[in-house]
This record gives C-alpha cells, structure tokens and sequence, in this order.
C-alpha cells in the first residue's frame, strides 16, 4: 500500500486535505475517487496526476463533516474489501469453468 502524506503545512483544518501519493497514478486515483465520493459526509473528492515524468498523485477530500485523513483510511480500507471480493469470485467462477470444461487446475 503506498504511504501518503500531507501536503499542505495549515493543520487548522481538518475537515480539508490534500495528500500526495508517491509512485501511484489513476488506477489507484481513479478506484479510490470513486470509493469516497460515495460517502456521504464527503463534500468533494477528486485527484491530479501533476505531470507524466512526476511518479505522484495529488487527492484532495473534502468534507462537510469529519476529517479528511478518516475518509481517506475508511477509503483505502473499503477499496481492498471490494478488491478481495473480486478476486474472491474471479477465482470461484474460473474453477467453475474449469471444472465444466474438464480442464486440469
């Protein structure tokens, strides 16, 4: 799991940050975008890949209640839960296939 970090230096608000992810791009930006918007005390969540050569993603959460660093830990939390799950049937549904194909596991 990559290690994220504050960027802005005002701890005053907590409701409002912005973390910046080392060697991650969209496919982690985009599921997790996903994930947390879908909270409903988040007010904003979005990301931004600042440049190609840059191996970083900035993810700025916002929220009407709370803090941004909790929505982001529920987020990463929830993100493996549903990756689990996935691979959890993609594994169940291809020994169903191989099994009803007589192919050897």
């Amino acid at each position: 799991m990559p290690i994220a970090q504050i960027a802005e230096r005002d701890l005053s608000s907590e409701k409002s940050k912005t973390f910046v992810f080392q060697d991650e791009g969209h496919t982690l930006g985009n599921a997790l975008r996903c994930v947390i918007s879908s909270y409903p005390d988040v007010q904003f969540c979005g990301y931004t890949v600042p440049h190609p050569a840059e191996s970083k993603m900035h993810f700025r959460i916002q929220m009407n209640k709370g803090q941004a660093i909790d929505a982001l830990k529920r987020g990463l939390e929830d993100l493996v839960k549903i990756c689990d799950h996935t691979l959890e049937k993609f594994d169940e549904e291809m020994s169903s296939y191989k099994s009803d194909h007589n192919l050897v596991t």
